[in-house]
């Protein structure tokens, strides 16, 4: 059975960085995709970034140019560097993941939203 690791989120002050990372752990065959979305108010899924299959990506406008998604294929680990952070990045970060895993010698999909991992923007 396939897990999922967050991790990543925290203080920072503004200006600064975090990387967050979330890691499938287990018997993974395929990616279809991996991102990140942030909760907001209403308790919806904002999509912050997405990397679909091995070199598609896709960005929010907010993410754009201060944000970097990647994907470890061999760790199956998900990244997204987030350089230039703003008070208004502060929220709840969940990871999404559509893969496809082997489960009792078959292959199936399946698609994981995290708890998510909070990031504070403060000085």
């Amino acid at each position: 059975q396939v897990r999922f690791v967050e991790s990543g989120g925290g203080l920072v002050q503004p200006g600064g960085s975090l990387t967050l990372s979330c890691a499938a752990k287990g018997r993974v065959e395929r990616i279809n995709s991996m991102g990140w979305y942030r909760l907001t108010q209403e308790n919806k899924r904002d999509l912050v970034a997405v990397q679909r299959g091995p070199a598609v990506t896709e960005y929010a406008d907010i993410a754009k140019g201060r944000f970097t998604i990647s994907l470890d294929d061999y760790a199956d680990t998900l990244y997204l560097q987030m350089n230039n952070l703003k008070p208004e990045d502060t929220g709840t970060y969940v990871c999404n993941a559509d893969l496809m895993v082997w489960e009792e010698e078959e292959v199936r999909r399946i698609v994981f939203w995290g708890q998510g991992t909070q990031v504070t923007v403060s000085s």
